[in-house]
């Protein structure tokens, strides 16, 4: 998906601000709706710094 990273990066921001709550997070994943995420945060500030596979 387009924007993933960021997408998911402002909808935890927005649950850390209180602004909806944690579940919010599994009715994202469930439904596949863009619609209910939050929003989609400046790429400016995000870095990929590890990665660990199962």
């Amino acid at each position: 998906m387009y924007n993933m990273v960021r997408i998911l990066m402002g909808t935890i921001l927005e649950i850390g601000a209180g602004e909806r709550p944690l579940a919010s997070i599994t009715t994202i994943f469930e439904t596949k709706v863009r619609q209910q995420a939050g929003i989609t945060v400046p790429a400016h500030a995000l870095c990929l710094e590890e990665v660990y596979y199962d």
